[in-house]
């Protein structure tokens, strides 16, 4: 990859991690998703303020993929087959039922995080300093 390469986008490999995590600690991963996102394929009589939440649980679907692209997956609504898709920038977090611990996504998520400027020649720091690890917050 070049410099000039974009990275791909980070959260379909957190959803993937969360999910994990969640059901590893049998708990039930539910994740909250904007309903007016293109591509989002839901039962519409179920969205509310345009938004849902779905369990993603491995006991609540049927050939549940989180890919790069989206998450897809087949479930019942009042009995009734359905089959889900959800584009990845639609995921707008996921989280335990449980606890509620789990994560909501930000739009740095969705792809590369902008280029940082250059340093200024003018910049008091030393170049120890400039050296130094710089750490974000993860919401």
């Amino acid at each position: 990859m070049t410099a000039d390469s974009p990275l791909t986008s980070r959260r379909p490999y957190l959803l993937r991690a969360m999910h994990e995590w969640i059901t590893d600690n049998r708990q039930t991963p539910h994740v909250v998703v904007d309903a007016t996102v293109a591509g989002v394929v839901v039962p519409a009589q179920h969205v509310r303020d345009g938004k849902i939440v779905l369990n993603i649980d491995y006991g609540a679907t049927a050939q549940l993929f989180i890919k790069n692209e989206g998450i897809s997956f087949s479930a019942r609504f009042g009995g009734v087959p359905f089959q889900i898709f959800l584009p990845v920038l639609a995921v707008l977090g996921i989280y335990a039922r449980e606890t509620g611990q789990g994560m909501i996504f930000s739009d740095d998520d969705a792809g590369p995080p902008p280029a940082a400027p250059p340093p200024s020649p003018l910049d008091n720091t030393s170049a120890a300093e400039s050296r130094r690890a710089k750490f974000t917050v993860v919401k």
